[in-house]
């Protein structure tokens, strides 16, 4: 997930930091380095704060991928400050950097999750990612296994629920992962 993150950030970077003058060009890498993991740290936030509605509306690709979206403006917000911070660009630049990639490479990943054609990218990847390893980031993965059994989520009917229902269902279901999402959490 992290390695197409950062070929995401890459492809999408060029313009914005690449090109962008302000930016020395000693710090591209970093700086588009720091962009893609961001994105996964944003994305995490969001899940441990409880926005689950948010993820599952971007990935269901019902919201547009504009600064209007919040979840965008939140991860554009935070790499902002990060990349002020850490590199020491003026808060237009960064804004810049990351006004012109987060909704780019979002695009790109809803793309890639609503593609079943598309096998470089796995949505389990994704939940993996989002979920992470820590206690207070795996509010994903622990409510499929809790609830998934109680709505039905048991796919193959081998009395767990795990990654290959929540699969299943994804690919089942017209709601994709935020029909998922909003099975599990009820929005």
């Amino acid at each position: 997930m992290f390695e197409q993150l950062t070929q995401l950030a890459q492809q999408f970077g060029n313009e914005a930091v690449v090109k962008n003058d302000a930016i020395p060009n000693d710090q591209n890498e970093a700086v588009i380095n720091e962009a893609s993991s961001s994105i996964i740290s944003g994305l995490q936030q969001i899940a441990s704060d409880g926005g689950i509605d948010q993820l599952a509306g971007l990935f269901q690709g019902n919201t547009n991928l504009d600064s209007s979206n919040p979840v965008v403006q939140k991860l554009s917000e935070q790499l902002t400050g990060t990349l002020s911070d850490k590199f020491n660009l003026s808060n237009d630049t960064a804004s810049g950097v990351a006004g012109g990639m987060i909704p780019q490479i979002l695009g790109s990943l809803v793309g890639k999750a609503k593609d079943t054609n598309d096998s470089s990218f796995q949505i389990s990847d994704l939940i993996n990612a989002i979920s992470g390893e820590g206690a207070q980031n795996s509010s994903i993965m622990d409510a499929i296994s809790k609830y998934g059994g109680q709505l039905g989520l048991d796919q193959n009917a081998d009395g767990k629920v795990d990654l290959s229902d929540a699969m299943s269902a994804v690919t089942k279901n017209s709601g994709g992962l935020g029909g998922l999402f909003s099975k599990l959490f009820g929005k």
